[in-house]
């Protein structure tokens, strides 16, 4: 039988077969020289730090300091544990730049994750199990360990490709984020050890996107978190009185109901992101008197109280809102009283709304959306980040600061069951941080300034 191969190709074919031969060669000398920056060690290094139980409220924090401070370590990078806090141990990693003069660079990340109700999960919270579709389920997966983990595999990356920063990179590991960054963050940009970091720019964590573009948030909103209390007399279960607490605190229950309804129908409607209006929802009802089996039914309390999570963006008037609580849901002649259990301005230090401009204004965020396109990605419409995360103590100061995670084609499943993220999508996110971080150490902002001044000089 005749060879399926003619003569006349059969040159052809076996130069490329040879061709072929040699890449895959080339392929796993390369994996074998450097075997800490194949895929399957990345994803196993990831699966090992979401291994580790950083769960509200008793983190095993030490735990997951030793494996980010063996990280440093296999990657030569100089790292300090620091507790501003006993027993709340925050890691700041050092990559020196080539010029101390300039100002750095800090990727911030949080250690901590919320609870998990383990019941509830199709597999272990605290397995990092992988499923056939390359879903990697786990507490943490998207909030926010992939990001502080895909810091600093960009790093192996850049180092393993000779690539020495300009600029001196910081990466802080930080606790206590999920309960208010008080422990954390607050205290790191409060202190002196902050201040001789001489940070120009803060990246941080942003959300998920279920479509093809990444998400980046140049703002957040504020928390007001709000306790409303009516008090009433006490009475019969079957009499109708005038201003029980029951009763004036549905009234303003109904009125609050009313005012989210007018905010989430802008955001139906597409005429504001979610990000852009005042958000509140209820979070608790407390009323009634208990007994060992139950509420007495025949008697009308003589206190009931709700609370309310309100969030308000750095857009809106934020007085203006606590002037509708005290008159409107609160209202004195009605018996009602309200205290803040958190209460957050929507101004910076300096009394400008605490936001990023994303625009050509800022260097740092035309940097971000060149260094992502680069990389073959793009990013949707910057956007005010729905809820807080620990940016808000850096804008607080009046710095520049992007909430950003490299999470494409995957639902947003933060503080859900069943949290995963693709392993795909990981990979995807280091080398989108490869380029990100190469392109924020490599800006030197006095030689752009001199090169554009020598373009004018030129015309």
């Amino acid at each position: 039988m005749e060879s399926l191969i003619s003569c006349r190709t059969r040159p052809i074919f076996f130069l490329f077969f040879n061709l072929y031969f040699l890449s895959l060669l080339f392929t796993a000398i390369t994996a074998i020289q450097n075997p800490s920056s194949s895929s399957s060690s990345i994803i196993s290094r990831f699966q090992e730090y979401l291994r580790i139980n950083t769960a509200q409220p008793n983190p095993n924090y030490y735990v997951a300091a030793d494996f980010i401070l063996s990280q440093a370590k296999s990657l030569s990078l100089e790292s300090q544990t620091i507790e501003f806090v006993k027993n709340k141990p925050l890691i700041l990693i050092k990559w020196p730049g080539k010029n101390p003069n300039l100002p750095s660079v800090l990727l911030n990340s949080h250690t901590d994750v919320v609870p998990v109700e383990s019941q509830k999960w199709i597999h272990d919270p605290f397995g990092a199990h992988i499923d056939s579709q390359g879903n990697i389920y786990a507490r943490g997966s998207q909030d926010m360990k992939c990001v502080g983990l895909q810091y600093l595999e960009a790093i192996r990356k850049l180092k393993d490709s000779g690539f020495e920063p300009t600029r001196t990179i910081y990466l802080s590991f930080v606790p206590d984020e999920e309960i208010g960054g008080h422990d954390g963050v607050e205290k790191l940009a409060e202190s002196d050890v902050y201040k001789k970091m001489n940070v120009a720019f803060v990246l941080d964590e942003g959300l998920a996107s279920p479509g093809e573009k990444y998400r980046a948030f140049y703002a957040e909103r504020s928390p007001m978190w709000t306790v409303i209390k009516a008090t009433g007399a006490p009475g019969h279960g079957a009499k109708l009185y005038d201003n029980t607490a029951m009763e004036n605190l549905l009234k303003s229950i109904e009125i609050i109901r009313r005012f989210r309804a007018s905010q989430f129908d802008m955001v139906k409607a597409g005429l504001k992101a979610e990000g852009e209006v005042v958000s509140v929802n209820m979070v608790f009802l407390k009323a009634g008197t208990q007994t060992p089996t139950g509420f007495v039914m025949n008697l009308q309390p003589s206190e009931a109280e709700a609370g309310f999570d309100i969030r308000v963006p750095p857009t809106a008037d934020q007085e203006a809102l606590l002037k509708r609580i005290a008159e409107e849901w609160a209202p004195a002649s009605r018996n009602m009283t309200f205290e803040f259990k958190q209460k957050q301005s929507v101004l910076d230090n300096f009394g400008n709304p605490a936001l990023t401009a994303a625009d050509n204004s800022n260097p740092w965020w035309v940097l971000l959306e060149e260094a992502v396109r680069s990389a073959g990605a793009q990013l949707e419409k910057p956007e005010i980040f729905p809820a807080s995360t620990d940016c808000r103590y850096f804008r607080r100061q009046g710095l520049p600061a992007i909430g950003f995670s490299p999470m494409a084609n995957t639902p947003i499943l933060l503080h859900d069951h069943n949290e995963f993220l693709n392993q795909a999508e990981y990979l995807k996110g280091v080398d989108i941080y490869v380029s990100i971080i190469k392109a924020y150490a490599s800006y030197d902002e006095h030689a752009e300034a001199t090169k554009e001044s020598s373009s004018r000089d030129e015309l």
